[in-house]
C-alpha cells in the first residue's frame, strides 16, 4: 500500500472508487441504489474508503464516498456507511484483499436461486476463467459457492467466513436472491473479476435457458456445470 496518510490518499481513492460505481451502473450489474464497493486507504492503520448506503450508484461521486476505521465507525462527519460493512471489514481482514465489490446484476440473483440447492456454482473450460487471479489455464475449475442471505449482518459474515474458509481458492461468491461478492488486491483487479464471474454468469444462465427450450422441465434440479464443449 501506499505510505501517504490516509487522509492524503483519501480523495484519490474515493475518485477512483466512484467511477467504478458508475461504470458497474452502466453495464447494469448495480442498479439504483443496489450494491456496495469499497477499497483500502491504508493498512496501518486501517482505514478504508466505502459506498454509502441508499445511494444510486449511477449518480455516485468521490464527495459521497465514506472513510471508516477498522472497526467500521465513520472517520469524520459524512454519508452513513453501506449496512454490508462489516462484511467488507471480514473479507479485508480474512483474504488480505484491498478491494471488494458487489454487484446485484440480474444473472447473479436468478442462478443463486436456481442452484442455491446445489450450494454453488461450477465452471470450468472457458478462457475468461484465466482473467482471475492466479488461473494460468482454461481448465481450471471455479466453484462459486451460494450462501444464504440475512438482514443480520453478522451472522451473514459469520456464515461467508465459514464458506470461504471451507473454500479459500474462490474468487468470489453468491448470496442466494442478491447478487455476486468479488475482491481484489487492487480495485483494477476487483472489477476484472467482476467482468469475468457475470460473463460467466451470464453465459450460464443463457445455458440454461437454451437447454430448456421446447420441455416442460426447464430446470431439471441437476447440477449444471459451465463446461465449453
Amino acid at each position: 500500500m501506499n505510505d501517504k496518510e490516509p487522509e492524503a490518499r483519501f480523495p484519490e481513492v474515493a475518485t477512483l472508487l466512484s467511477q467504478v460505481g458508475r461504470e458497474l451502473h452502466r453495464r447494469g450489474w448495480a442498479l439504483g441504489t443496489s450494491g456496495n464497493f469499497s477499497a483500502v486507504i491504508t493498512r496501518d492503520p486501517l482505514r478504508v474508503a466505502i459506498t454509502p448506503t441508499g445511494i444510486d450508484k449511477g449518480t455516485l461521486s468521490a464527495d459521497q464516498i465514506v472513510q471508516i476505521d477498522g472497526s467500521g465507525e465513520t472517520v469524520e462527519d459524512s454519508h452513513r456507511p453501506s449496512y454490508e460493512t462489516r462484511l467488507h471489514l471480514m473479507l479485508f481482514e480474512l483474504l488480505g484483499a484491498n478491494a471488494v465489490l458487489h454487484t446485484h446484476s440480474v444473472w447473479s440473483t436468478l442462478l443463486s436461486e436456481l442452484q442455491a440447492s446445489e450450494g454453488g456454482i461450477s465452471m470450468e473450460g472457458y478462457e475468461m476463467l484465466k482473467g482471475l487471479r492466479g488461473v494460468k489455464t482454461h481448465q481450471h475449475l471455479e466453484w462459486l459457492p451460494i450462501i444464504e442471505n440475512s438482514q443480520d449482518v453478522v451472522t451473514l459474515s459469520e456464515s461467508v467466513k465459514a464458506q470461504l474458509i471451507q473454500n479459500p481458492d474462490c474468487h468470489g461468491f453468491l448470496l442466494r436472491g442478491h447478487g455476486l461478492y468479488t475482491w481484489g488486491q487492487s480495485l483494477g483487479e476487483a472489477k476484472r473479476h467482476v467482468e469475468i464471474l457475470e460473463f460467466l454468469l451470464e453465459v450460464m444462465g443463457r445455458m440454461y435457458w437454451i437447454k430448456g427450450r421446447g420441455s416442460d422441465t426447464v430446470f431439471s434440479g441437476d447440477r449444471l456445470a459451465l463446461t465449453e464443449r
